[in-house]
């Protein structure tokens, strides 16, 4: 796009005088030649790369403002670092113009590594990270999960999965059932207790780093369920898990945290059952945000992992008797769908 190759001549200009002036702190020398490659992109608006010369790396965060914000990034890189999380080091910011320079986790996420073999020492991992966080004291100034912005995720499916995806209205009945079905999650979610969140605390955002994981894309991180993260990690949008694994997976972490004196359901089924509600509010998000990435943003890819979503939400409503309505709206959807 034109747009973002302007802005990727200014991003270099900048990184050359931030390169130089971090060259001359750490007494490195003259700024070696070097290659700027894509890092990667992801489903919002943000672009990374990789700068590398004379055997450093580097990575550039390009987040165009209105569009992106750096400053919660910048924010929330500090205070998990505090607490031992390997999150990138921040070498040079530019928030005006969302140009941030950081030190290098790698290139390997563990979406790219994780097999059945290998799955329970990352995860192993990735679940002391997650507790590290959570040990953290709610003082700083992050928004909470609350009933606004629980219900404004949820609203996505509707609007974008039903109405632009389908192509269909809810009649009064559906409308009624979704309210229902709304305020179920919300209660549920609300009821729990509180920890810092991620947000998208899965597979894609951990790299294999030292120490392991290096923790990305945290810039969204709130106040909210202390289910909603683990939850994330193994029922993830791009691979599943089966369900006794992720079962016992799913105790470990509540053990763990229950002997950390993480504010934790004290009963485990309790526990599951939270979880199990907290997937479907965040499937159910991500359904209707993979729709919107489609039909807004021109990006139809992520479509294809909707019925993994799907699969998730039938499998919580197959052991939860509560969601009966859910599954009765899914039917008349199908069938209207159909039609």
């Amino acid at each position: 796009m034109p747009d973002q190759d302007v802005r990727l001549q200014h991003l270099k200009v900048w990184l050359d005088e931030q390169l130089a002036i971090l060259f001359a702190d750490q007494g490195w020398g003259a700024v070696p030649p070097a290659t700027l490659t894509a890092a990667s992109s992801d489903a919002s608006f943000r672009r990374y790369f990789r700068w590398e010369g004379a055997g450093r790396s580097f990575v550039v965060m390009d987040a165009p403002p209105p569009q992106e914000n750096c400053k919660p990034f910048v924010d929330i890189a500090f205070l998990l670092a505090k607490s031992g999380i390997n999150v990138p080091k921040i070498y040079a910011e530019d928030l005006d113009r969302g140009f941030l320079l950081l030190n290098d986790l790698g290139n390997k996420t563990y979406l790219d590594v994780i097999d059945g073999e290998n799955a329970e020492k990352l995860f192993s991992d990735a679940l002391q990270a997650l507790l590290a966080f959570q040990q953290l004291p709610m003082v700083a100034p992050l928004p909470s999960y609350d009933v606004a912005l629980l219900r404004r995720e949820l609203e996505l499916f509707p609007e974008w999965y039903v109405k632009r995806e389908l192509g269909i209205e809810f009649d009064a009945t559906q409308q009624q059932q979704w309210q229902r079905i709304s305020d179920l999650l919300i209660d549920s979610a609300l009821a729990q207790p509180k920890v810092l969140v991620h947000r998208d605390y899965m597979p894609r955002n951990l790299m294999i780093s030292e120490p392991n994981p290096g923790v990305l894309d945290f810039q969204d991180a709130v106040y909210g369920p202390v289910t909603y993260d683990v939850t994330c990690l193994f029922k993830d949008a791009f691979l599943s898990w089966p369900e006794e694994r992720v079962r016992g997976w799913l105790e470990s972490y509540w053990q763990q945290a229950s002997a950390l004196n993480i504010a934790v359901q004290p009963d485990f089924e309790d526990f599951l059952r939270a979880s199990d509600l907290m997937g479907v509010q965040r499937h159910l998000k991500v359904i209707g945000i993979f729709a919107r990435i489609c039909h807004r943003d021109g990006k139809p890819r992520y479509l294809a992992d909707v019925p993994r979503f799907f699969s998730y939400i039938e499998a919580v409503i197959a052991r939860r008797p509560e969601l009966a309505e859910l599954q009765a709206l899914f039917t008349s959807l199908r069938g209207g769908a159909t039609a």
